[in-house]
């Protein structure tokens, strides 16, 4: 029986197995050596990928950052580190660390230009949700970053780095610190650098632990003892950075705590037959509710206020504003009809934004299917193809063609390389981008 289950077990083993499935060592390496420089083509195309998140965090529109992050390059210096640490190569290190800290320089500077010039100066949802991290940013980046690193390391490549680029979002924190900087909103400027940096060290852990698991082979020249004291400097960096978003995430859950016991309170203590509560603030330590109907007496608020501790709510002082101490009920009547205009027209659009939405996803994976049926047939029809990957970018519909290294196609080839893909993909306006 012991034996079964061992040999069960061997069995289980072999779908987690990812040996069989690694990249040649050096490939990767190369690959990811290419992918650190930022001049040239590479620059370019992160400052037009930052003007346009800066774009669509300006007018609030996901679709248009999504496409920014897709066409972002600033995974590269990021995996590298993470890569050359895990392989003790310190020459691609610095050399990763130097561009990561050009690629982000000029990333905040081209959006503090971008928002400095702009008519539009509200900072809307999109932009606000960059300001304030998390755990849960903590754990995106690691996560992502991982299927990243197994994505560059391994031959079943599929759509996944398009995935971690739009999942672990490096480029709206780049954006929204050169809004900051541009509007003098300091808290904004580090909350969105912050969160950049969070992208960065949990990207760069988890390919630094996937290296390792995959077994690539150290190329280290240091010591024991500096190896270790290396291993230990990347262990204070790590905890570091998760202290600020550990104390975030635990005022977050403290907030939504007080908030459900505070409306737990109001809706079991004070509404009853005959009352309305129209509202309910805290200010300081005192819980003031407008309440509108049958009054509520002495006797009642007396027996709410003592009960508040069992809500969390010790040490508050209960203020009701109620019946002819606050409106006429002409008034009341007027700004509840005007409350629930709002509230529908509100529902109406948060309705229409869920079907559009609802169209954009549909579009998205209509793409990402059709890339992956693509990518067995492009290998047969154009040899000198690595990857091909399909999706839409703002309002059209882009295919990225990643050529072999060293290879090239020429004027007919090309030619015929549009025309399959437009008659692949039913889009004769599709761009092609070769890589």
């Amino acid at each position: 029986m012991r034996i079964d289950i061992k040999s069960w077990l061997k069995n289980i083993g072999q779908y987690f197995n990812l040996m069989n499935d690694r990249e040649d060592e050096q490939q990767v390496i190369e690959q990811v050596s290419a992918g650190v420089v930022f001049r040239g083509t590479n620059l370019w195309i992160l400052i037009f990928a930052i003007l346009i998140a800066s774009l669509g965090l300006n007018v609030n529109s996901t679709a248009v950052i999504i496409g920014a992050m897709l066409v972002s390059p600033l995974m590269g210096p990021i995996i590298g580190m993470g890569l050359s640490v895990g392989i003790g190569d310190y020459d691609l290190f610095r050399r990763a660390l130097k561009n990561y800290a050009i690629a982000a320089l000029i990333s905040v500077l081209t959006a503090a230009v971008y928002f400095f010039i702009s008519p539009l100066s509200e900072a809307r949802s999109e932009l606000l949700a960059r300001t304030s991290p998390s755990l849960y940013d903590v754990l995106i980046a690691f996560c992502g970053g991982a299927a990243g690193v197994l994505a560059l390391t391994t031959k079943s490549k599929g759509q996944v780095i398009p995935g971690v680029a739009i999942a672990t979002a490096l480029m709206p924190p780049l954006c929204t610190a050169g809004y900051g900087l541009a509007t003098a909103q300091w808290s904004y400027f580090l909350g969105a650098l912050y969160l950049f940096f969070i992208n960065t060290v949990f990207i760069a852990l988890s390919t630094f632990l996937g290296v390792k698991l995959l077994r690539f082979h150290s190329r280290s020249t240091l010591s024991p003892e500096r190896a270790q004291y290396g291993k230990r400097a990347i262990m204070v960096v790590v905890i570091v950075t998760m202290i600020p978003a550990a104390v975030m995430t635990i005022n977050i859950i403290q907030k939504n705590v007080f908030d459900r016991e505070l409306q737990q309170f109001v809706n079991r203590e004070l509404a009853q037959s005959g009352t309305q509560i129209l509202s309910y603030t805290t200010e300081h330590d005192t819980l003031r509710v407008v309440a509108v109907g049958r009054a509520i007496n002495d006797e009642e608020l007396a027996a709410a206020q003592r009960r508040m501790p069992d809500y969390g709510l010790k040490g508050f002082a209960l203020a009701v504003i109620q019946g002819a101490d606050f409106e006429d009920i002409e008034t009341l009547t007027a700004r509840l009809n005007n409350m629930a205009s709002v509230a529908d027209a509100e529902t109406r659009r948060l309705g229409q934004q869920v079907s559009d939405l609802e169209l954009q996803l549909e579009a998205y994976s209509r793409y990402d299917t059709l890339s992956r049926h693509m990518a067995g047939e492009v290998g047969v029809l154009f040899p000198d193809i690595e990857h091909i990957a399909v999706g839409r970018l703002g309002d059209e519909v882009v295919a990225m063609v990643d050529l072999k290294a060293g290879r090239s196609l020429g004027a007919a080839e090309r030619r015929r390389l549009e025309q399959w893909l437009r008659a692949r993909v039913r889009n004769d306006a599709l761009q092609v981008v070769l890589r």
